[in-house]
C-alpha cells in the first residue's frame, strides 16, 4: 500500500494581508471538493430532484448567485457588474422561497459561472487592506464585515456540499 502523502496544511490565497489569504484558502477548498466530486456529473445528475428535493444544478446556481450576491451588496455595497448579473438570468428564488429549479446546464457551464464569480470575488479581496477588512458596512438591516462575510460563504458553501454529496451518492445509485 504505497499511498501518495497527504499534505494537510493551509496556504493563503496570495493577497496583500496573509490573514485575508488563510481565510480565503477556506473559501477555495471548500470550492476544489465540489468541483472534483461532480467533475464527471452527467446532465441527468445536475438536473434530477428526488422527491422534490432541490438539484444539483440547482444549488450550484445558487452558491453562485449568493456568493456575488454578498460581494456586491455587502462587501462592495454597489450595483453588481454587469458581465456577473448577466450570469443570472433567473432570480436565485421562486416566489414561494425555493431556490429556482435551474435545468439543462452542463457541468462546465456551473463551473465557468461558479469561477467567474470568484475570480471577482477573490479580485476585491487580493487588494484588501485589514482595516478594510474589518471595517463594518452600515446597511439598513445590519452592519457587516467583509470578515464575517467570508466566514458566511465558507459556511454557506460547505451546508450546500454536504446536501450536493448526500444527492451525487443517491443519484448515482438511482440512475445507475
Amino acid at each position: 500500500m504505497n499511498q501518495a502523502r497527504k499534505s494537510l496544511m493551509i496556504t493563503p490565497v496570495p493577497v496583500i494581508e496573509p490573514e485575508i489569504g488563510r481565510w480565503l484558502w477556506g473559501m477555495e477548498d471548500v470550492r476544489r471538493t465540489i468541483k472534483t466530486r461532480l467533475a464527471e456529473a452527467s446532465q441527468a445528475v445536475l438536473d434530477t430532484r428526488l422527491e422534490g428535493a432541490t438539484s444539483i444544478g440547482s444549488l450550484l446556481y445558487h452558491i453562485a448567485f449568493i456568493e456575488a450576491d454578498w460581494l456586491y451588496e455587502e462587501v462592495l455595497c454597489s450595483p453588481w457588474n454587469p458581465d456577473i448579473k448577466a450570469l443570472f438570468p433567473v432570480d436565485c428564488r421562486e416566489d414561494n422561497d425555493d431556490l429556482s429549479h435551474v435545468e439543462g446546464e452542463s457541468i462546465e457551464r456551473h463551473f465557468e459561472r461558479l469561477d467567474r464569480v470568484r475570480n471577482a470575488f477573490l479580485a476585491v479581496f487580493r487588494e484588501m487592506s485589514l482595516e478594510d477588512w474589518r471595517r463594518p458596512r452600515v446597511l439598513e438591516p445590519y452592519d457587516v464585515t467583509p470578515e464575517w462575510v467570508v466566514y458566511h460563504l465558507i459556511e454557506h458553501e460547505a451546508h450546500h456540499r454536504g446536501q450536493i454529496f448526500s444527492l451525487h451518492g443517491r443519484l448515482l445509485k438511482s440512475l445507475a
